[in-house]
């Protein structure tokens, strides 16, 4: 499924740039969502990039992400706690793409001139949803340092907190911080018995 999305994104975000009709069209504009019940744009934003490097590390992170987390809801579905895992993962990316842009839309709303697009909020979602499961996986910060997952998570929430409340880089830090928060908690939409497994292995102190 993972292949399956950045495919998708792919095709879109080409035609999108390509058509500034299409591109205006998808893109994430809190105030058509809100006043003009445009409600699809929740959705199809995620699937439009700004430019070739914004498509490139979008899509880079979410094959590096997604197919572990496709592994994890196998063995989720192998223990018995969900069935029809490929479902599961379509359902938990769709409604991420949706879910981060949900404070946006409330922030924005009577904001005309404010758009935004990218699967990046979606793309978090992935990365704290396998956070959850591997807190000391190594993730490289600023694509070098490796340092354990649940540190970068934290800096990567502190980080984008502060940067929506500066709010003059043109970036949707808010999608980027409510994506990830949904990541990390969505395993425990599937069974409240996984957070068990979390405490486990953040008492496994592996740190490096």
């Amino acid at each position: 499924m993972t292949l399956f999305f950045i495919g998708i994104t792919v095709l879109i975000s080409i035609m999108a740039l390509n058509q500034h009709d299409v591109f205006s069209k998808l893109q994430l504009n809190p105030y058509q969502v809100y006043h003009r019940k445009e409600w699809y744009r929740l959705f199809s934003h995620g699937f439009v990039h700004v430019d070739w490097m914004h498509l490139f590390i979008n899509m880079f992170v979410l094959y590096s992400f997604g197919q572990g987390i496709e592994g994890i809801f196998q063995d989720l579905e192998f223990s018995g706690l969900l069935r029809y895992h490929k479902l599961w993962y379509s359902a938990f990316y769709i409604s991420a793409i949706i879910i981060a842009s949900l404070l946006t839309v409330a922030k924005e709303k009577d904001n005309a001139f404010y758009n935004s697009v990218g699967a990046s909020g979606a793309v978090s979602a992935v990365v704290f949803f396998f956070i959850f499961f591997a807190p000391y996986h190594k993730l490289l910060f600023f694509m070098v340092i490796p340092i354990p997952g649940i540190l970068f998570g934290v800096a990567y929430l502190v980080y984008s907190q502060y940067m929506s409340r500066r709010s003059n880089d043109n970036i949707n830090h808010d999608a980027h911080f409510v994506g990830a928060v949904y990541g990390f908690l969505f395993p425990l939409l599937i069974s409240p018995k996984l957070l068990g497994n979390f405490i486990q292995e953040i008492l496994t102190f592996n740190f490096f």
